[in-house]
């Protein structure tokens, strides 16, 4: 019997514990509806970590399916193609990463509860601008010709840089891993 009322005891605990984190979302829930019924909630935002790694993971995978074709057509050799695709991988989705933590840090075009159109276009030039110079090297490194190298970037940079602005925008619109910041005026 004691070792039944230990483990009810235990359970209970774990149970009232997870209460607790329940009613403090609920409560903070409640205190988001009031302050948007109130006109009191900016539509601020930040992004968690795990959607900065999954948005850059994501787009390593969208990206570089799209150097691997291009270092393909330019090199026709699809050993330097993928030297030069799992050099971008490696090198890019880390400061990817960092920089959509960066990013994160702005308010700037966050004012409607998500990005602006002109905050993606500000996100994927300024990627790009790194992206373009770091395909290169790497297309230079591992095809050694200058002329070849020059043609993956910039097809890379042309194409990327719109599809880049399109996933920003796709990204704006998903909830998902969105905190919202709460702010009321007195």
């Amino acid at each position: 019997m004691q070792n039944i009322y230990k483990m009810k005891e235990k359970y209970t605990e774990i149970l009232d514990k997870y209460q607790n984190e329940l009613d403090v979302l609920q409560s903070q829930k409640q205190e988001y509806l009031e302050g948007m019924r109130l006109g009191k909630v900016a539509r601020n935002f930040s992004e968690s970590p795990l959607r900065s790694a999954v948005k850059a993971i994501l787009w390593r995978i969208i990206a570089g399916g799209i150097t691997f074709i291009t270092s393909l057509k330019f090199s026709g050799d699809i050993t330097t193609a993928l030297k030069i695709v799992g050099s971008d991988f490696s090198s890019k989705v880390l400061t990817m990463f960092i920089g959509e933590r960066l990013m994160n840090k702005s308010q700037a075009g966050r004012k409607t509860g998500s990005d602006s159109a002109s905050r993606s276009m500000v996100k994927a030039l300024v990627w790009r601008a790194f992206a373009v110079v770091n395909t290169l090297a790497a297309s230079l490194f591992f095809a050694k010709d200058l002329r070849m190298a020059s043609k993956i970037a910039g097809s890379d940079a042309i194409f990327k840089t719109f599809l880049m602005f399109l996933y920003e925008r796709l990204w704006s619109k998903i909830e998902w891993g969105k905190e919202y910041i709460i702010e009321f005026s007195i």
